[in-house]
């Protein structure tokens, strides 16, 4: 099989001819910039850039000859722009490795060692401390109040950290000829690689209302405020449709997968109870992917964090045809129970190491005994994309990622 086949015929349910891997092909199943620098230096590997793609979560975007060496089978269409060494200005990491930011991306050093990065109004929208490794959000737009109408509501959301940083292909989402630079080079990467691509897009719900209104309040707004909840997310759904259908029209007959998000777990549960998922998200989760499905050839992913058992069956009823990172280190999340009981229904694309307890902290023996053991139960039947639990932090040992691999192509035979 070619890559691109081994993808699709595990998201069918398909048995591909070896379990088809991935590494960076969205910003939540990626390699952070510290982390990919050290994995570098441990293979005596000089060449190339860590270029750090993803500004917010600090992630590199893996090279090909990485790809290559781990035998990678999906890339996001994103790699297809900021191809230019003048894309790219060099900077230090906060361990001092030498690394690259895209030239758009200027965070203000202060005296402390910090880091502010500002909107263009001067705004302040999010930090990062001294020594961190990801900045956080510090700007709410709607945070002491709703607004009367939406007629700016894209000026608000052009305030908060993941829309006014933006990772590839977005940060070029305001140039003139964006949908046509996105379908030519998305038909170039595809004329170049075997690989499956695919397309982040976003359309949050539930967390578009987190960074709107902050965690806090808008979870006490599902219940106090179900009125003014519900005009937010019409308005956003809107939005989301309207860019969706010009994502589709750009590259969906090219892309195999279109990935959603919206954040729905914590370690001990659902945010919210699947009767409140229903009311608010299901129905506008359920257009989306109708949508997609209509006006594309793609497959759809939803990225959502933490414990989903409860919800799943609802996500599922949504149309997503995968489900991404799979944080089988929270409640009701066992591997063996989600295979069991969904594995027929959804394609599992992560679950394959533990980021939090094993592939940080294991050995590298450690490491390639569960990562074998992962595959052993999700591999069978198909249905999965092996991926670590989210992304490769700073601090993991460039041992244990090779362990990590080397246990995938062992598996594989």
């Amino acid at each position: 099989m070619t890559s691109r086949e081994r993808i699709l015929a595990a998201i069918e349910h398909r048995q591909p001819d070896r379990v088809p891997v991935d590494l960076g092909a969205t910003a939540s199943s990626g390699i952070s910039a510290i982390g990919y620098g050290n994995l570098k230096r441990h293979l005596g590997l000089a060449a190339g850039r860590t270029r750090v793609y993803d500004v917010v979560q600090q992630l590199a975007q893996p090279e090909d000859f990485i790809l290559d060496r781990f035998a990678i089978d999906v890339v996001d269409v994103g790699r297809a722009f900021d191809t230019r060494d003048s894309d790219w200005y060099d900077m230090q990491l906060a361990d001092g490795q030498a690394a690259q930011y895209p030239v758009w991306f200027h965070p203000e050093r202060q005296a402390d060692g910090s880091f502010i990065a500002r909107h263009r109004d001067g705004t302040d929208i999010a930090h990062m401390p001294a020594g961190g490794t990801f900045f956080d959000q510090s700007f709410f737009p709607y945070l002491d109040g709703y607004p009367d109408d939406y007629r700016d509501l894209g000026a608000a959301m052009s305030k908060v950290l993941w829309s006014a940083l933006a990772h590839s292909p977005w940060d070029h989402a305001g140039e003139p000829d964006f949908w046509q630079q996105l379908r030519q080079r998305t038909l170039a990467l595809r004329q170049s690689t075997d690989r499956a691509l695919l397309i982040g897009v976003g359309c949050n719900l539930f967390e578009w209302g987190t960074f709107l209104r902050r965690l806090d309040n808008f979870l006490m707004d599902l219940y106090t405020e179900e009125d003014q909840v519900h005009a937010l997310l019409d308005a956003l759904m809107e939005r989301h449709l309207a860019g969706l259908a010009k994502v589709c029209e750009a590259v969906g007959d090219v892309v195999d997968i279109i990935k959603f998000g919206d954040d729905l777990g914590m370690d001990s549960g659902p945010f919210m109870s699947p009767e409140v998922y229903r009311k608010f998200f299901q129905p506008r989760h359920a257009q989306l992917c109708t949508y997609t499905h209509r006006h594309s050839k793609a497959k759809t992913m939803l990225h959502s964090c933490g414990s989903l058992y409860e919800l799943l069956p609802d996500l599922i009823a949504a149309g997503y045809d995968i489900i991404n990172p799979i944080q089988t280190n929270c409640r009701d999340m066992e591997p063996e129970r989600l295979k069991r009981e969904f594995g027929k229904d959804v394609c599992f694309w992560g679950a394959g190491c533990d980021t939090r307890a094993v592939l940080n902290r294991g050995t590298p023996a450690q490491v390639r005994e569960h990562v074998k053991q992962r595959m052993g139960i999700f591999a069978p039947g198909g249905g999965f994309v092996f991926n670590t639990v989210h992304n490769i932090l700073p601090e993991v040992p460039p041992q244990n990622i090779l362990a990590m691999y080397a246990a995938v192509a062992e598996f594989s035979g």
